[in-house]
């Protein structure tokens, strides 16, 4: 089957369609200019090897090359068969917190923004290691199940909100165990997952659900977001406020989210602006022992757009070769 990658070309195709009309057009105005200069049979006479016949075959074919390279710039495409792919690396699971406090502005131009562009420059970084996201406020879900697709994986990014989980709450243990479960069978040893959370109002035992996680040989990092002088939280164009009236300020709960680390056998960061944290956390990942996995992928496909280009190129060569005479005993004069 043929596919095109940039189908933004073939757009223009319609386009091709000026150059015969154009070309009528100014045939049109060159006969009412010879009217003009005399009577029309007596100029034909005059210019006896003059061919008008050529001069649309020259037309033509120069609207078929374009349409050729037109098409040849969409690159089509022929393949996308599948294939098995082997790699080695870790499995990690990032666990993005999408509560409301994660709107606080003490990072720019929020907290959630600043953790899913150091989540997006770290996914760039990465080579063989499968990836993925997991979202949680009041509870958690897979966004984004056990890959190697990167491409997918920032798509699924840029898609995360604090309305990704309707329910509010930071349940980081409720997050724990969706990661845990989203683990891939192939894997055994070089599993971890990364917390990105401010650790506010945490609504279960995230130390225990950690404890339990590195008795199955998965490692526990946390990134604490946010300041410990706190911050309020902007919500439809105002402050966010209690029921009470009061301005809610959201401050980094430091110590669960180091416990949490602790148990989990993994390491504590506080994210800052510039260095957020991912990175010290991917170069120890590394360090353990890379595991081997097969993955069903599609094989690149063939690109035509080559022989496309060679048939513009070759249309372009005939028409410049016909001359505007009228043919006697050979094609080309």
């Amino acid at each position: 089957m043929l596919y095109f990658a940039n189908t933004i070309y073939l757009l223009l195709i319609p386009l091709v369609l000026l150059i015969p009309v154009g070309y009528a057009v100014q045939r049109r105005l060159r006969r009412n200019r010879l009217r003009r200069f005399g009577d029309e049979e007596l100029v034909r006479q005059l210019m006896p090897s003059y061919s008008g016949t050529k001069g649309w075959v020259r037309t033509i074919l120069t609207a078929v090359a374009l349409f050729f390279f037109l098409v040849g710039l969409a690159r089509p495409q022929i393949g996308a068969k599948l294939s098995e792919h082997e790699a080695r690396g870790a499995e990690i699971m990032i666990c993005l917190d999408v509560s409301n406090s994660m709107l606080a502005e003490d990072y720019s131009p929020n907290r959630l923004d600043r953790a899913k562009l150091a989540i997006s420059r770290i996914v760039d970084r990465l080579q063989d290691d499968r990836i993925g996201l997991i979202v949680f406020a009041g509870s958690s879900f897979v966004q984004l199940p056990i890959t190697t697709d990167y491409v997918s994986a920032k798509m699924f990014l840029n898609t995360i909100d604090t309305q990704s989980v309707p329910i509010q709450g930071t349940a980081m243990g409720d997050a724990i165990f969706t990661a845990l479960r989203s683990f891939s069978a192939q894997s055994e040893k070089s599993r971890a997952m990364i917390l990105i959370t401010d650790g506010e109002n945490h609504e279960d035992d995230a130390v225990d659900a950690a404890r339990q996680a590195a008795e199955m040989g998965v490692k526990v990092y946390t990134i604490g977001v946010g300041s410990a002088q706190g911050q309020p939280i902007p919500m439809d164009g105002d402050l966010l406020k209690d029921r009470e009236g009061n301005i809610v300020v959201t401050r980094l709960d430091e110590s669960t989210l180091q416990q949490v680390a602790q148990a989990g056998g993994g390491a504590y960061v506080h994210a800052g602006n510039e260095e957020f944290g991912l990175n010290p956390i991917i170069d120890d990942i590394r360090k353990m022992e890379d595991e081997e996995f097969n993955s069903v992928v599609f094989e690149e496909f063939d690109e035509q757009y080559m022989y496309f280009f060679a048939i513009a190129f070759a249309l372009l060569v005939l028409e410049m070769l016909i001359g505007d005479r009228k043919w006697k005993k050979q094609l080309f004069s």
